[in-house]
């Protein structure tokens, strides 16, 4: 498999998706990728009219970073039979946005297991936020609110691990409510046999066969039943994680 995992899209300050044009770029280069499928179901814009005006608002954002990189990008949502076009694609992207809207359409579509087939296959996969949780076994480390039911939460268990993006170590300045580390340490008291990687935002995991690295420039925060959060640093290598 090769995965770019990406904790978020956009730095305070920054162009949309500007941190990651690097790691983007490399990561096309390196697969001699040109063209790429996008999936924009994780996009819920509350001005479009719909949720197809909405899916086109959002890949033309996300078209209009990857043309100015040089490549070509177009939604799943334009094409009539959605699985043949993954079965047709030559890299996958996965926006983020609403994890469980994502997760629904992904069902609803049948795109979840033909995404699955297809990156087991060596087709590149890339997301971010929420299409970096997709890549996980399941939704349930998402931080984002429950607006539709999916069929099942379960995703493409591309990894056998579990990733909580935007991954915040305190909580903002007058909020009582539990702080990051306490909803995932909750979250373990019930699975307790798998691990969570707290991916802090300007930070990536990418996936090449059997080797895994941390990317970016922040370091991870790794959770596992019954020890403490230990940190790794930029550049560490996560192979472990894959076994």
């Amino acid at each position: 498999m090769k995965l770019l995992l990406l904790s978020n899209s956009t730095n305070a300050g920054e162009s949309y998706l500007g941190w990651t044009k690097s790691f983007i770029v490399d990561f096309l280069q390196r697969n001699s990728i040109k063209e790429v499928l996008f999936v924009p179901y994780a996009g819920v814009n509350l001005s479009a009219e719909s949720l197809s005006k909405s899916y086109d608002v959002y890949e033309e954002k996300v078209a209009g970073f990857f043309k100015a990189s040089g490549y070509n990008l177009k939604s799943i949502h334009h094409f009539s039979d959605p699985n043949e076009a993954v079965r047709n694609a030559n890299c996958i992207a996965v926006g983020g946005g609403n994890t469980f809207h994502l997760v629904a359409e992904m069902h609803r579509t049948g795109i979840m297991q033909s995404i699955r087939k297809k990156v087991l296959d060596g087709t590149p996969f890339m997301g971010w936020s929420a299409g970096a949780n997709v890549a996980c076994p399941t939704l349930r480390t998402t931080n984002d609110m429950p607006i539709i039911q999916p069929a099942s939460f379960d995703c493409l268990n591309l990894i056998p691990f579990q990733i909580n993006p935007h991954y915040l170590d305190v909580n903002p300045a007058g909020h009582g409510g539990e702080t990051r580390q306490q909803r995932i340490e909750e979250f373990l008291a019930i699975n307790r046999d798998i691990i969570v990687a707290g991916l802090r935002e300007a930070s990536l995991i990418e996936v090449d066969g059997k080797e895994a690295h941390l990317k970016g420039f922040r370091d991870l925060r790794l959770f596992e039943f019954g020890k403490e959060p230990r940190e790794l640093e930029q550049g560490s290598s996560l192979g472990f994680l894959l076994n």
